[in-house]
């Protein structure tokens, strides 16, 4: 049966943890699924939090911390002392417990590393940090299986039972040679129904092998195993030699992260915020955007100021400014969402740079004849012919010149490295909303002079 909190059980776990009833802790709260314990740590204070997180199995608390919202578990983690975040480190995967450490100062991370009593498991933390997180070798941990080809079968089962004590999920088995370069994978099947005496290299499939390298970025690493539907791919060095492994889950948090950030830009907002967040972290995410909406307000008004004459000549025309800014707005974010899903797939934007912006000129054109046709009726029952032909092709010009532009801007951004969904949010709006209105008074002008 699925669980639900409720505010009635919520509040009786207050109760058990005020009382320290740790018999009914144990009873009701430790046969929950962890994600539904993490629920439930969530809304608690940071001292209830400890309490009941420490009545839980070593193993469960694992569980339970990698799935608490993140801001609650980084406040959660920097509550502990550097003994007990060691301890929890050593219940952990390395690649969990490298993106825990990763948040704090160095100093930390070296006084947090010394007092782990599992070298191995230490060994495995600090090489993992010393890679980009954003990259295979951050997002990989140390826990795999490997036979090497040598083996015979009946020293690779106990070789391979004998690792399996550190790794949750066995996916595949990657086979390597003497100097531990990938060569292949090997068939659990296979395994099983050999022969005692047949070696590895009799058994593996060393065809159509997929890798990643450790420094590849995690957006490569998310779409080759989307390609090719794995739910863990290995990670060879810069030698081919097989140094880790990248769970389908991590790739899951990746494309999560990446979701949630491109939305936050298209959004207006500078850096990551939850319903939970401080009023301070909230604000300080938006306040960015407001500044530059508000520089694009101030701009849009000197360019009105400047045209201020037209207006006097043809009052009519200030009734159309908001249906200028608005279609040009809403051109340039179809457009530039059409490119950023393009480039988030993974597509080469330079191969088709002159395809993709003649299409988008095209759909320009021919939106633009529709739209320009149908606003120089709706403009000419003013009883002004003028006004009519200002309208109809400064919105024209307005929607082929923002089909353009939204095109060309997640380009130029992505060519530069910078998140080209920034282009989709209030930036290309605020530009169009500048420029649009630029157009619509010099057409005014020409016309009317």
């Amino acid at each position: 049966m699925r669980f639900e909190l409720t505010k009635e059980f919520l509040e009786r776990i207050r109760q058990a943890i005020v009382s320290e009833d740790t018999v009914w802790i144990l009873e009701h709260v430790s046969d929950l699924h962890f994600a539904d314990i993490a629920e439930i740590i969530d809304e608690l204070s940071m001292e209830q939090a400890r309490f009941l997180y420490y009545q839980l199995s070593e193993d469960l608390q694992a569980d339970v911390l990698m799935y608490l919202e993140e801001e609650v578990r980084d406040r959660f983690v920097a509550s502990l002392s550097s003994k007990e975040i060691a301890e929890q480190l050593e219940n952990l995967d390395s690649d969990d417990a490298a993106d825990i450490l990763m948040e704090f100062p160095d100093e930390k991370i070296q006084e947090v590393i010394s007092q782990m009593e599992d070298d191995e498991a230490a060994d495995d933390i600090v090489d993992l940090l010393n890679y980009d997180e954003d990259t295979a070798g951050g997002l990989m941990q140390k826990e795999f299986i490997q036979a090497r080809l040598e083996w015979p079968v009946n020293r690779a089962l106990v070789e391979l039972r004998r690792q399996a004590e550190d790794v949750e999920k066995v996916y595949t088995i990657y086979v390597v040679d003497e100097l531990n370069k990938l060569v292949g994978v090997l068939s659990l099947k296979r395994l099983l129904f050999a022969k005692p005496k047949t070696q590895i290299r009799d058994l593996f499939e060393e065809k159509n092998l997929i890798f990643v390298k450790t420094n590849d970025s995690s957006e490569k690493v998310a779409r080759v195993m989307d390609k090719y539907g794995l739910v863990s791919v290995p990670v060879v060095d810069l030698q081919n030699k097989l140094v880790g492994r990248i769970t389908i889950d991590d790739v899951i948090d990746i494309i999560k992260e990446e979701a949630d950030k491109d939305f936050q830009l298209a959004s207006g907002l500078s850096e990551k915020v939850e319903s939970n967040s401080t009023i301070w972290r909230t604000s300080r995410a938006r306040l960015p955007w407001l500044l530059i909406g508000m520089l694009g307000g101030i701009l849009s008004a000197q360019v009105i100021s400047k045209f201020e004459g037209n207006i006097t000549h043809l009052p009519a025309l200030a009734f159309f400014i908001p249906l200028i800014t608005a279609m040009g707005g809403n051109v340039g974010v179809q457009s530039s969402a059409i490119v950023v899903q393009s480039l988030a797939k993974g597509n080469d934007p330079f191969d088709s740079i002159l395809q993709k912006v003649g299409k988008e000129a095209l759909l320009g054109l021919l939106n633009g004849v529709l739209c320009a046709t149908l606003i120089f009726g709706i403009a000419y029952l003013f009883n002004n012919v003028d006004l009519a032909f200002v309208v109809s092709i400064s919105l024209f010009t307005v929607i082929v010149f923002a089909a353009v532009f939204g095109t060309m801007i997640p380009l130029v951004l992505n060519r530069y490295k910078i998140d080209p969904a920034l282009a989709s949010g209030p930036f290309i709006t605020t530009l169009n909303d500048v420029l649009g209105l630029f157009i619509y008074f010099t057409v005014g002008l020409l016309l009317i002079n």
